[in-house]
């Protein structure tokens, strides 16, 4: 019997997993066995994460990456991975502790080691770091919040349609992790970036990104120099941090799938 490849969909803050859905199904169809479970805390659809918002607040990196290691444990083989933001963070973290087949981390979050954060990643994090007591609570974007850190490279009303369908609470606490990773040692931030033996790994930039800008997928990039496990890039230029979700989204998906076939996986 024919065992297909797993596939996990991991969302990142302000999103939910049902985001994902027109991926597994294009996944599905090109004959893999993909799923896109939630983050801890999150609710089953958009509706029932925004009435509980308190569900969702404090849960930090390591919650996430606990939480889809025992989704992986759970599986036949190990997965490939997709993750979109802090989900392209918790993808490598994943990689990097060999419990994935491959991985590929689009616009994702800044690992320790990155320098510096632009400015625009700082002005689209504000709504949470403006208020310290955030790091334990669960943060929701205004429709103007989301435009400037997700929707800038689409339509006004396209940006809009992608708040009111996708959009969730999102835990502060990744966020303030992520912004002391190079002063903690031990910081939940960390990817293993020198493990040799790890599946290859596609980081995917934005051009016009205002939350994960391109400047810091290339400083993550270089972050695995020292390991000599596959580890590509693919830049597009004209697109922001809602590639996954708004009109351009089967671009990228096929930019993954091609990947995947041309490594064989």
């Amino acid at each position: 019997m024919t065992v297909t490849t797993p596939v996990l969909f991991i969302h990142g803050l302000w999103l939910h997993a049902s985001s994902w859905d027109p991926w597994v199904e294009l996944f599905r169809s090109a004959g893999y066995d993909p799923q896109a479970p939630g983050w801890p805390g999150d609710g089953a659809t958009v509706a029932a994460s925004r009435q509980d918002p308190d569900a969702i607040g404090d849960h930090g990196i390591d919650d996430v990456v606990a939480h889809f290691a025992a989704i992986i444990d759970t599986l036949p083989s190990a997965p490939i991975l997709v993750g979109h933001s802090f989900g392209g963070m918790i993808a490598q973290k994943l990689l990097g502790q060999d419990r994935a087949l491959a991985a590929v981390a689009i616009d994702a979050a800044q690992i320790k080691g990155v320098l510096p954060v632009p400015l625009s990643a700082l002005r689209a994090t504000l709504p949470v770091f403006r208020n310290p007591a955030n790091k334990h609570r669960a943060v929701s974007l205004s429709a103007e919040q989301f435009r400037f850190a997700f929707a800038n490279a689409v339509s006004e009303q396209e940006s809009h349609e992608l708040h009111e369908r996708w959009t969730i609470p999102a835990p502060g606490r990744p966020l303030f992790e992520a912004a002391g990773a190079n002063f903690n040692p031990h910081s939940p931030a960390k990817v293993d970036t020198e493990n040799q033996n790890r599946g290859p790994l596609l980081l995917i930039a934005s051009g016009r990104d205002n939350t994960v800008p391109e400047s810091v997928t290339r400083s993550t990039l270089k972050q695995y120099r020292h390991s000599s496990a596959v580890t590509d890039i693919r830049v597009f230029d004209d697109r922001g941090h809602s590639l996954t979700i708004d009109s351009g989204w089967r671009e990228i998906a096929d930019t993954t799938l091609a990947w995947l076939k041309d490594r064989a996986l």
